[in-house]
């Protein structure tokens, strides 16, 4: 049984179970993210709430997030399953934290941080798409849905055998942005 994999997968997950967007709305003596604004504990909405300051501290601890135990599996020198594993791993820990009730962000930070970590191809690729689409639409979530589409299409040319699991992130990465796609749909997601 591989014990080594699967705690440093577990590890994955709680260390992306802490929600940085909550934990410095506490040190700011801000209000709880997830109960204002877009109700997301994610950069984008730190922005709106705190500034630029809180919204980039944000974004920094919600990438280290991913890039953490990529790392750490990279030097353990785990297998691309293995290591896949660990990236949808710490995915989901930010998306649905164990220590806050399993009401996290949409993952896009946390999710880039460990693809580019695992792949730097694959993530220059996720940086250029996300950074493209913003400049046109300056719409953030249109970035992250693009992102996510282009994720299974990068994997399945630079790194096949991650693709089935990266793809099952992507669409989870989707659907957490569903309150996003209404939004847009109606014509009123906010532009920056």
């Amino acid at each position: 049984m591989p014990l080594i994999e699967i705690i440093v997968v577990i590890g994955a997950y709680l260390t992306g179970s802490i929600s940085s967007a909550i934990i410095i709305c506490n040190m700011m003596s801000l209000d709880d993210p997830r109960t204002c604004g877009s109700n997301n504990p994610g950069a984008t909405n730190m922005l709106r709430l705190a500034g630029r300051r809180a919204a980039a501290m944000t974004f920094v601890a919600d990438l280290l997030k991913g890039v953490i135990p990529v790392l750490v599996a990279q030097y353990l020198d785990f297998n691309v399953l293995w290591m896949s594993a660990v990236v949808v791993a710490a995915f989901l820990g930010h998306c649905l934290p164990i220590f806050f009730s399993f009401h996290g962000g949409k993952g896009v930070a946390t999710a880039f941080g460990a693809i580019a970590t695992m792949n730097w191809q694959i993530g220059i690729i996720l940086f250029i798409v996300w950074s493209m689409v913003f400049l046109i639409f300056r719409i953030s979530s249109i970035a992250g849905i693009s992102s996510a589409i282009t994720i299974p299409i990068a994997t399945w040319y630079l790194s096949a055998e991650s693709f089935l699991p990266m793809t099952i992130m992507a669409l989870l990465m989707i659907w957490r942005h569903q309150d996003n796609i209404r939004a847009l749909i109606a014509g009123n997601e906010q532009k920056f």
